[in-house]
């Protein structure tokens, strides 16, 4: 059911690490790609283009990590309270 078999901790402090690299992913692409785009030869600007598509599937990616550990820490809670 759970795509990591690791700690709700863990994965939590993996995702906020996804979810940072995923925004500056972003911001770098997109004033790389749409500030500084007369200054760039064609592949740098592919290269900043294509962070402006990575950046965002990182910060999804990261978005879903952290709600399977909050469903983690709930399912926990949840027993907790049961026992």
């Amino acid at each position: 059911m759970y795509p990591l078999n690791l700690p709700p901790a863990q994965i939590l402090h993996l995702s906020s690490q996804l979810l940072w690299s995923g925004l500056i992913l972003l911001l770098v692409g997109l004033v790389a790609a749409y500030g500084l785009e007369k200054h760039l030869n064609v592949p740098t600007l592919v290269l900043a283009h294509s962070l402006t598509l990575i950046g965002p599937s990182v910060l999804k990616i990261g978005y879903v990590l952290r709600l399977i550990a909050q469903e983690r820490l709930n399912d926990r809670a949840c027993a907790h309270a049961v026992a």
